[in-house]
Formats: C-alpha cells, structure tokens, sequence
C-alpha cells in the first residue's frame, strides 16, 4: 500500500499529464505484477463493490476518538469528504501494516460473507497500522468511493510507454469483461489470452467538436454527413451465436435493451455495430430524459417496453465474420453495412442516414433545424477515414447546434475533492418563479481558479445555513448557464431537468433581477 499511496499523492499534487505519467511508469517500476493489475482494475473503474457501510465506518469512529457527533459533522461539513475526514480524525497508528495493494484487495473482498464484528475488527485493526494517505485510500477501498483523476487517455500513454505496446493494443485489452483475480499483469499488456469470451468490444472512435462552420475542412465531396443523436453510443456485438451490448462507459447493457437483444439474435453470421441507442416511439425520437427512466433497473416491466421502446440508430461496422474492418476506409465500411442490414432488414435496428449535400452551405439550415427532430446537430466523417481508437483530430467532427442559454443565480455551494476541497466549487442555481426561486440546475465547471477563489471568499462571508457540507448563500451572484437539451421531470423541484449545464461566464453586469424566468425557460420544451 506504501507504494500505491505514493503515486496517489504524486498524481494528486500535479496538473501536467507528463507528471502524472512519470508518476505512474515509477510505480509500475517497484511495484509486483499482481498489484499492477489491480492498479489497472482500480484506474479503470472495477472498484470492488461495498462491504462495510460508511454508516457503520464513521460510528465506529467516533467510538475510538469520542468525539461528539456535532463536532465531527463540523468536521465533516469543513473537510466535504467522509473519508479524508475519518482520517483526520482518528489516532496516529500503533504499529505498521505493510500489505501490498493486492493484499489489501483481496482481504476486502473476503468481507464479504463476515459478520459486523469481524468488519468492524478489520477496520479497527487496519485504521491502527496505516499512515494518513494510506488510511484515507484505505478508507475509499472499502467503502467503494475510490476515484482518480487521471483519463483514460493518460493511464493509457503511461501503460504505452512502459510495456512498449501500441496504444490501441492496450486499449483494446482493457476493455471487456476481466477480472484482477483471472489475469496476470503480462496477459493485460501482451494482450494475449484477454477477452476469450465472445463479448470483447472495440474502444471507441470519437470525434471532436468543430467550433466553427466546416467551410476549412476541404471539398464537400470527401465528407458524409450525419446527424449527431443525443442517445446512448453502444457497441452491438454478435459472436458465436452470442449477443453484447456495452456502452462507451465500458458497461455492459445488455439486459436494460432486451428488444434489441432479440433482434441481432434473429440475425445471422458475427459482426460488431457501431450506433446510438434511442427511445422512439411512432417514428418520433423522444428525449433523452426518457430513455434515462430506463437505465439502470433491474426489472423492466412490460408497461415501460410498451410506453419507451428503443431502436438503436446504426452508422459502423467494425467487425464481420471475425474480420476486423477498423482500418477500412469509412466509405467502404458504410457499404457493408447498409448490405448486412439490407439483407437482415432486423427489427429496432435502423441505418442512420447519411444527409446528401453539394456544398457546405447546404448543411448550415440543417444543422440550425436539427433539433426539431430531437438531434444535437451533425457528424461530419472524412470518407477515408479509418476508425481510430479513441479520439484523433481531423477526420471526425461534431458540428452541434449551439447550446441554449439562461441566466440564473447562486444559491447553494459545496466544496469540491481533492486538489478543491479548500474552495466551494460545486454549485446550485435558480430561477425566478413568480415571486420566489426556485432550483433549476447543478454545475461544477466553467470558471477560472481565479473566479472559484472569488466565489469560494463570496460563500464565506455570505453563507446563510448550513446543511451538512451544503451552504446557503445570498442570492446575488448572476451567471450564465449553458445546456444542451431541456425535457419535464417529476423529479425536480422546478418541473424541468437540464441536459448537461455547465457555466458560461459570470454575470457581473447583472443582479438577481435580472435572472430568467421558469415559465418562459418550459418554453423551450420541445
């Protein structure tokens, strides 16, 4: 754990990727194979799931120290984290635990079938042998909040630099379905022998956002056009008489899609799709926030199939008959496609269209009118390209139509993690309704560490109550929010969810009078 504690320290006290992968080749240096693997697991999202309840972690804690509830929930409120602040709180350690990182995964795991006695005896015992930083990674572990703030991307160069590997090798090992208990360090980076099930996905190719208007990307007739969905990208993979569905989050989804499962299992031969999954219902596409009533449920009944039925909107094809097309030419991949599907003719699986134009000016209105059909605006892919691994500047872009805008002011404040658990910088702002305010949205991004500095004094000296870690502030701080899509919702107080706000600047020249009101902002409401 000395070593692993390290590198967390190291990669939290940086902001240079170069840094962090320094960081991370030096771990990977000292440390043995079978925690690299599990360094691998934690950096690529395969936490352990909870054994011990954080509950029963902060009571527990407090019968060490015998501190009173109130002092610790300041304590707590201050520090904004239940495990740094566990701790901070508890005792130096009497002795030293020296376990390797998966020494301590696999103790963890065994909690599993103890009883609150035996947890709680680990806990103790483990509390007492370990140094701050250790105990606070410890403390993440194994209450499953465990989080790093290093992108796949970096973690990927890192692994690329060390092993020798290409990146897109290594990305392609990673994914999947593996377990840290199943696999050796040198299966990961020689990707031999990883994946065997039928189940393997391809990373992902994306696109980047084009700022302005495509006129210096070239010749029109070197460019498909599509229309860019606001859905769930997904990966659709028939093997061997078996069918994957996994999301670009590298999940699993199989089950919350059963009617696409049926269909590609009514189809024949193996291939790989690329497409978004959508719900439509009588050829109309409806909004994200109602294919998001679907996620996630471990049932779905026949009344939510019947009233959010999905397809998935089809534009790739990677794989055919065990042959990898990626490095084709998009062209001549769009063409196989439109034949599998055409022969197929499956149901709930729909060929995304490609949009016919001559000239860029032609896509200009289109993408302006995208919306009306519940589009984010256009995909633009050079007809050569290949279909890389990850994102790679030049050959796909997402031309979106520019996102809606209010005003609204800030009225609650929390402080962050990590590197910004001194300054409050996640935010929630509201809109005038009638004669009060009421909660229209959450943001954590789009300021300068200067102005989270500004804000962070603002709170400070303004704040009305408090609600554990949450303050209440003076409604007088004005900013400009910025969303992608606007739908009803049940579950919030104001009627409406935003899809993906994030701040636009802050509004100086305005005061709360000035801020949007509720009624006109449903307006938007396609």
């Amino acid at each position: 754990m000395k070593h692993f504690a390290e590198l967390i320290n190291a990669l939290e006290t940086t902001n240079r990727t170069n840094a962090k992968i320094e960081a991370i080749i030096d771990y990977l240096e000292r440390t043995p194979d079978e925690d690299k693997v599990w360094f691998i697991a934690l950096f690529t999202g395969k936490r352990p799931k909870r054994n011990v309840g954080t509950t029963s972690m902060k009571e527990w804690a407090l019968e060490i120290t015998k501190l009173p509830f109130w002092l610790f929930q300041e304590s707590y409120s201050s520090v904004g984290d239940l495990g740094e602040t566990l701790s901070l709180i508890l005792p130096p350690p009497q002795k030293k635990i020296e376990y390797s990182l998966a020494q301590w995964m696999n103790a963890i795991a065994d909690l599993k079938d103890k009883t609150e006695i035996q947890k709680k005896e680990f806990v103790l015992e483990s509390w007492n042998g370990l140094d701050y930083t250790e105990r606070l990674i410890f403390n993440k572990l194994i209450g499953g909040s465990f989080r790093i703030g290093v992108s796949g991307k970096t973690l990927i160069n890192a692994l690329t630099r060390f092993s020798g590997q290409e990146s897109s090798t290594l990305m392609h090992s990673l994914m999947g379905k593996w377990h840290p208990d199943e696999v050796s360090f040198n299966d990961l980076i020689s990707a031999e022998n990883i994946n065997p099930d039928n189940s393997k996905p391809y990373p992902f190719c994306l696109a980047y956002p084009l700022e302005k208007g495509p006129e210096d990307l070239g010749k029109p007739d070197e460019w498909q056009a599509e229309y860019k969905w606001d859905g769930i990208r997904g990966q659709i993979i028939r093997r061997n008489d078996e069918v994957f569905i996994w999301s670009r989050g590298e999940e699993l989804v199989t089950e919350q899609f059963p009617e696409i499962m049926e269909s590609v299992q009514t189809m024949q031969g193996d291939f790989v799709l690329d497409g978004e999954i959508l719900a439509v219902k009588d050829n109309n596409i409806l909004n994200f926030s109602d294919l998001q009533k679907r996620l996630n449920r471990k049932t779905l009944t026949k009344k939510m199939l019947a009233e959010i039925p999905v397809e998935v909107f089809v534009y790739d094809l990677l794989e055919l008959e065990g042959n990898d097309l990626r490095e084709k030419p998009i062209s001549g991949r769009r063409a196989m496609l439109e034949e599998l599907l055409l022969n197929e003719a499956p149901e709930n699986i729909k060929l995304s269209r490609n949009i016919e134009f001559e000239k860029w000016e032609d896509l200009h209105e289109i993408r302006e009118n995208s919306r009306e059909i519940n589009s984010e605006g256009l995909m633009l892919k050079q007809k050569n390209s290949p279909y890389h691994s990850g994102r790679k500047k030049g050959d796909w872009w997402k031309w979106k139509v520019n996102p809606f805008t209010i005003d609204a002011v800030l009225i609650y404040a929390q402080k962050g993690s990590g590197r910004r658990s001194a300054y409050y910088t996640d935010y929630t702002f509201a809109v005038k309704n009638g004669d009060s305010l009421v909660t229209i949205a959450k943001a954590y991004s789009g300021l300068t560490d200067k102005e989270i500095m500004e804000v962070s004094r603002f709170v400070t000296k303004n704040a009305l109550e408090k609600f554990g870690p949450v303050r209440t502030v003076k409604a007088e701080l004005v900013f400009e929010i910025a969303f992608e899509g606007i739908a009803l919702s049940n579950r919030h107080k104001s009627g409406v969810a935003l899809r993906f706000p994030r701040i636009v600047r802050w509004r100086k020249d305005k005061t709360v009078n000035d801020i949007d009101n509720l009624e006109e902002i449903k307006k938007l409401i396609p």
